[in-house]
């Protein structure tokens, strides 16, 4: 029970700060939405200090913890750099990213979000199915 805490305290911690983001400025904690954003220089402070906060989780992680959480990465770079170029660009055309659509969008009971939310679960069994062979 306990191996599964720090996942349990992540998941809660997300949901707090996705519901914090909504009910204090009104906007929808989607990451890709936030990064396009600060990307453009639009409401830089607030989606900044979103961002940094992201990036400064594994150094939380490593405060409470005194280790660093353990990543094993077996992709190839290339691979790694194909599925980072085909999130973004699903990110675009389904308006939207998985934290935006599946954390608040299905809270908000969304249609939009829970087709999203959908598509994207097909799609990551299929490519799963696919690269593993089992669909020929």
């Amino acid at each position: 029970m306990t191996a599964y805490l720090v996942s349990l305290l992540g998941g809660a911690l997300i949901g707090l700060s996705s519901t914090m983001l909504l009910i204090l400025n009104g906007r929808i904690a989607g990451i890709s939405g936030i990064v396009g954003r600060l990307a453009q220089g639009i409401n830089t402070g607030t989606n900044a200090a979103f961002v940094v906060g992201l990036l400064l989780g594994p150094v939380a992680y490593l405060a409470a913890f005194h280790h660093w959480p353990a990543v094993t990465i077996t992709a190839s770079l290339p691979l790694i750099m194909l599925a980072g170029l085909l999130v973004g660009f699903g990110s675009r055309m389904g308006s939207g990213c998985t934290s935006g659509h599946g954390v608040i969008g299905l809270a908000r009971l969304s249609p939009r979000s829970i087709v999203a939310v959908l598509t994207f679960l097909a799609s990551g069994i299929l490519a799963v199915a696919l690269l593993h062979g089992a669909v020929s």
